[in-house]
């Protein structure tokens, strides 16, 4: 009984099995643009209406980072005030575990001010006031003013222009719509990619939707809960360094925010466009598997361009986009291309 073999697909034969011509295929994409578009001014319309409370979340690891700045500027200048008391032989009024605690647990901060013992007397009723005090440096002694830390200016970021606090409420209502419109941003495209595949090839997208969306969504929170972090305590570790306080505006802040979970969400889709490519032909699992060193290259190249120019955001999304490589290359061997084989209905006596 001879047995019939189905012959390859060939790579021009991609909508063959297609009723839309090539053409059509474009206004498909026309159609899709579009609808994605649309999906993201609803989604936009429905951030400004949050867009305060997007602006307070946008700006939280920004005040974070100050405030843990600024808590371990107060730990090194406390080291400086138990000299100064030393000097005038006198006990510290203040352990360092009463600082830590102060600082930390009862969130209060410091700044040090001089001031001549002989007021603090007078102002106790320890001394008749109005007595006379030597107007010298020498007699001035130091002492800690303590305040909430949420009151201390210098972690408030700030916002120069007199449009830049609209501009910012724009924007964050933008970033604000990209995220509630993507599950139907990336339902669009995946329906349009689904339009290019065979028959038998199209289920995929409903399992590439789900997971293309958590990937998505994973990007985003890493970068907002990992990387925000370290990114912005290397960098103002710099100013520590330099003596020179950070005094960061929010706009420049926002144009951070933006590059960044949106940079980590788009490339943690590799996977899925790895299978896409390699469902298409364009590209095989052992072409993935022969140039996987140029790959991680490529990765740690297009990290440091989505990345600020410090090594813990490149690191922090080269290292998941690595994982995530070779994570696509085992889903392309789980989930083989179709094309060759024995057809079983060509089978005749």
């Amino acid at each position: 009984m001879p047995l019939a073999m189905t012959s390859p697909k060939r790579d021009e034969d991609l909508f063959s099995e297609s009723t839309m011509t090539f053409g059509e295929h474009l206004d498909e994409l026309r159609v899709v643009l579009f609808k994605a578009v649309i999906a993201l001014f609803i989604g936009t319309c429905v951030g400004m209406f949050v867009g305060k409370y997007a602006v307070a979340i946008i700006k939280a690891p920004l005040e974070k980072a100050l405030q843990e700045y600024y808590q371990e500027s107060s730990l090194e200048q406390f080291s400086e005030f138990e000299e100064a008391w030393k000097k005038l032989d006198k006990p510290v009024p203040y352990t360092v575990e009463q600082v830590n605690d102060l600082l930390y647990k009862q969130q209060m901060i410091f700044e040090i001010q001089y001031i001549h013992p002989v007021l603090i007397r007078q102002a106790l009723g320890l001394e008749k006031a109005g007595a006379k005090v030597a107007a010298d440096k020498q007699s001035l002694e130091p002492i800690l003013y303590w305040h909430p830390i949420d009151q201390d200016k210098r972690i408030s970021i700030l916002a120069l222009g007199v449009s830049e606090m609209f501009s910012i409420w724009l924007k964050a209502s933008l970033v604000t719509g990209l995220i509630l419109s993507s599950p139907f941003v990336l339902y669009y495209l995946w329906s349009f990619v689904a339009a290019g595949l065979y028959r038998h090839e199209r289920r995929y997208i409903h399992i590439f939707l789900p997971f293309s969306l958590g990937l998505f969504f994973a990007g985003v929170l890493l970068a907002y809960w990992f990387v925000f972090g370290p990114v912005l305590s290397f960098l103002f570790s710099f100013n520590r360094s330099m003596g020179i306080d950070p005094d960061p505006r929010i706009s420049e802040w926002l144009g951070f925010v933006l590059l960044l979970p949106i940079g980590f969400g788009v490339s943690f889709q590799l996977p899925l466009v790895m299978l896409f490519l390699e469902r298409i032909g364009i590209i095989t699992v052992e072409m993935y598997t022969a140039q996987w060193k140029i790959a991680v290259l490529v990765i740690f190249v297009i990290s440091s361009i989505l990345t600020p120019a410090d090594p813990y955001s490149l690191l922090l999304m080269a290292i998941p986009l690595t994982g995530l490589y070779f994570g696509g290359v085992q889903l392309c061997k789980l989930m083989p291309r179709r094309g060759t084989g024995i057809d079983p209905e060509a089978i005749s006596g």
